[in-house]
């Protein structure tokens, strides 16, 4: 009985490793003097997102198409970038003042335009850094942070998923587990997404790595599936969704001011 009980623990575990045993092989970079915050991807183009400048470049050849500048219009710290449908909607915050302020900034991708916001004001659950769309709902990031940066009362602790309707009502939130946020201090987690195999993959600032998460079954945390070594330095993340055959990762590295490409195995 006792065989056969640990035959059956060792074939859960080999198991669960199976699951997890995923790896982030890069297949292109591109070297792009804008890549400081963010990338976000289409069909056709990256956008090389900067703290106040979006730059759309080609996909075949990094060819630089056309540059938005948004700090005439007090836009001092864009997070992250997702296209849907044909809008690049951006995470934007007063990034590191305090209170916290959020909001989403969104642009016709095809004239580089801005074409509508929505604001969160001083939103309860921090400083928004990654937003995403899946399933009919919106999914935020909200960052906290340790130090001078942090929030009264807070820390990085306080760092949390939400999960809104279409019309940006308050549905569930989770936080992360403590090993995540370990890894995160003293900033947070910056940037988000699911990719198209129902995974969610998060960023912290700095680090070579992804996390791999879920929603949990039951409870207010989020559960880690496993870390993956990446070539990307933390910060926003986009999902190449026009790939349906694999799972496409765009990332940046600031210090090489590189866009890196990659596929999840």
């Amino acid at each position: 009985m006792k065989l056969l009980h640990g035959l059956l623990l060792l074939i859960t575990l080999f198991g669960a490793h199976l699951l997890t045993a995923q790896t982030v092989t890069e297949i292109s970079s591109f070297q792009v003097a804008e890549a400081k915050q963010a990338v976000a991807v289409d069909a056709d183009f990256f956008y090389a997102i900067n703290n106040s400048t979006i730059s759309k470049y080609s996909k075949k050849d990094a060819k630089l198409i056309k540059t938005w500048d948004g700090e005439k219009e007090g836009i001092k710290h864009l997070n992250s970038g997702v296209v849907i449908k044909g809008k690049l909607y951006c995470a934007n915050t007063n990034y590191p003042e305090i209170p916290m302020a959020s909001s989403i900034e969104i642009f016709d991708v095809k004239t580089m335009q801005h074409i509508d916001n929505h604001s969160f004001g001083i939103a309860p659950h921090g400083s928004l850094t990654w937003i995403d769309q899946k399933d009919g709902f919106w999914w935020a990031g909200f960052a906290h942070y340790a130090g001078k940066e942090a929030s009264e009362g807070r820390d990085v602790r306080w760092t949390a998923l939400v999960k809104y309707d279409m019309e940006w009502r308050e549905l569930e939130s989770w936080v992360f587990p403590k090993n995540l946020i370990a890894l995160f201090t003293p900033k947070s987690n910056s940037g988000g997404g699911w990719g198209n195999d129902g995974k969610l993959y998060c960023t912290g600032h700095d680090r070579a790595e992804l996390y791999v998460l879920k929603i949990p079954k039951s409870g207010y945390t989020l559960e880690h599936l496993a870390t993956l070594p990446a070539p990307v330095e933390g910060q926003g993340i986009a999902f190449d969704q026009s790939v349906k055959s694999g799972v496409i990762l765009y990332g940046i590295k600031r210090s090489a001011n590189a866009v890196t490409v990659s596929k999840i195995n």
